[in-house]
């Protein structure tokens, strides 16, 4: 059986090839598996690219993708996932925290007949900001998109060939990986595992991005929102029918009660910003849909190494679809044309 690692990579210079080093030890001891890792870059600053492109040419399993801009770490995912060849991808972080030595564990439970494995911490070492950002994201997977409350969702998972297949068929501007495993397969379990600690720099998650994420992962996937939106707006325009009977019948019982202006100005307000905040749901939706239509791509590839376009394309993608050829890839295809 033939094993995959995706691996995004952000700003790893410093521990990316320790991360492959660790891959290639495990899989030494496991003689009856091949495996290729990918390698995905997305547009990091620092000198990640220069590392890539040092471990293609050391090892000729490992492939190499470079991000014409910062796409994220799920298009980044998704990136890897179509280049991909594996019966079984492993996707996992490029910091280290993630350890790569206990990937048997993942592989092992899905020889079981899992079609999806995720790694769960018993002691989880990011900041209490990222950990505060997990929980929110946990509550989130729980209610809007029906994830079982036993299960553990992690950056450190293995899924079958099938269910890949199933994932890359979206096409959408905003991949979100968590969901499409979800959408795929009810066929998940956890495997426990260590959490290690940053050795190096820090979460490139910001409250940014994880707002972002959050955002994403709640309207790509499902329409709770706008039935919440539905539900809120019928529950204000009740609250204010019953005030205003409330109202009248005040003022003809006690006519010499003058008219609230702080109670009024109060009613104003309030409905007034649900009227914004049920707006600015609709128009989340409104805006993926008007941006999905464009085309807008999931990410756009500067360069490859060690991928042939054969198999760049053997998932299928095309150039408006998943991601946008290069210049060098355009050229290429002219020749192949013209021979």
């Amino acid at each position: 059986m033939k094993i995959s690692y995706v691996i995004p990579c952000y700003r790893s210079e410093h521990t990316l090839e320790k991360v492959v080093e660790e891959i290639n030890s495990v899989m030494a001891g496991m003689p009856e598996h091949t495996w290729e890792i990918v390698l995905v870059n997305d547009c990091s600053p620092d000198n990640t690219m220069e590392v890539i492109q040092r471990l293609c040419e050391k090892y000729p399993f490992i492939r190499g993708i470079d991000f014409s801009r910062n796409f994220g770490q799920h298009a980044a995912l998704m990136a890897g996932l179509r280049h991909s060849q594996g019966d079984v991808v492993v996707c996992l972080d490029d910091d280290g925290q993630t350890p790569a030595n206990e990937a048997g564990k993942l592989i092992e439970k899905i020889e079981e007949g899992y079609d999806a494995v995720y790694a769960e911490y018993e002691h989880k070492m990011h900041s209490a900001f990222r950990n505060l950002g997990s929980r929110a994201n946990e509550l989130m997977l729980r209610a809007l998109l029906g994830k079982p409350k036993e299960l553990y969702i992690s950056s450190y998972f293995a899924v079958r060939r099938f269910v890949v297949e199933d994932m890359i068929r979206y096409e959408n501007s905003y991949p979100y990986v968590i969901g499409l495993v979800l959408r795929a397969t009810g066929k998940i379990a956890n495997v426990k595992v260590n959490h290690r600690e940053r050795e190096v720099g820090s979460s490139g998650y910001t409250f940014k991005k994880l707002l972002a994420l959050w955002i994403n992962g709640f309207t790509a996937f499902s329409v709770m929102p706008l039935r919440i939106a539905t539900c809120i707006g019928a529950g204000c325009a009740g609250i204010g029918f019953i005030y205003g009977i409330y109202t009248i019948i005040k003022r003809i019982v006690l006519p010499d009660i003058p008219a609230g202006y702080s109670a009024l100005m109060s009613a104003i307000v309030f409905f007034g910003g649900m009227v914004m905040v049920l707006l600015g749901i609709l128009g989340e939706y409104i805006g993926r849909v008007y941006i999905s239509l464009n085309s807008a791509p999931q990410y756009v590839i500067r360069d490859r190494i060690n991928l042939k376009t054969e198999q760049n394309n053997s998932s299928g993608e095309t150039a408006h679809t998943g991601y946008r050829q290069t210049e060098k890839e355009q050229a290429q295809r002219k020749e192949t044309g013209k021979e």
